[in-house]
């Protein structure tokens, strides 16, 4: 898969992401290049939450991980003050919908605890770096969250 090229700088760009990720089927999209020195190449998946005011369906690109069978985000919002949105909906509403390449899922949103957090965390930086330096940034603890699939759906 080739990456694609993203300015996390240009406004609008995670609605581009998602237009390109969704129109392609993820063939675009999933693998993403943020043209940053030191960053290497991260995957990306789409995730669908319902918004706890307006009920609607909210799609985000998120940089994930493995952990066995689930897939692992990070609500760092760039070590923001305050959680990010995507956060606050799934933990009012945790039955989730996503999307990895071109694979979509019905699924469970967990937020971790403790070690499995501790574990988690550290190895999202693995995957991408800058988490780290969110952390340090910001005073609250950096929610990690767990993406448990319960089954293949075929539309986000």
């Amino acid at each position: 898969m080739v990456a694609m090229k993203i300015d996390p700088s240009k406004p609008g760009w995670q609605q581009h992401h998602v237009a390109v990720y969704l129109k392609s089927d993820g063939a675009e999209g999933h693998v993403l290049d943020f043209g940053r020195p030191g960053i290497t190449e991260v995957n990306c998946l789409l995730l669908q939450t319902t918004g706890r005011k307006s009920k609607a369906a909210k799609t985000t690109p998120l940089i994930y991980g493995t952990d066995g069978r689930n897939f692992v985000i990070v609500a760092s919002k760039g070590g923001a003050p305050d959680d990010p949105a995507w956060f606050l909906n799934l933990r009012d509403e945790p039955v989730v919908r996503f999307q990895v390449a071109n694979k979509k899922y019905r699924g469970v949103a967990r937020i971790t605890m403790g070690a499995e957090r501790e574990r988690l965390f550290h190895m999202m930086v693995g995957v991408f770096a800058p988490y780290d330096d969110y952390r340090r940034k910001t005073a609250r603890e950096i929610p990690v969250v767990v993406l448990e699939p319960r089954e293949e759906i075929e539309h986000l």
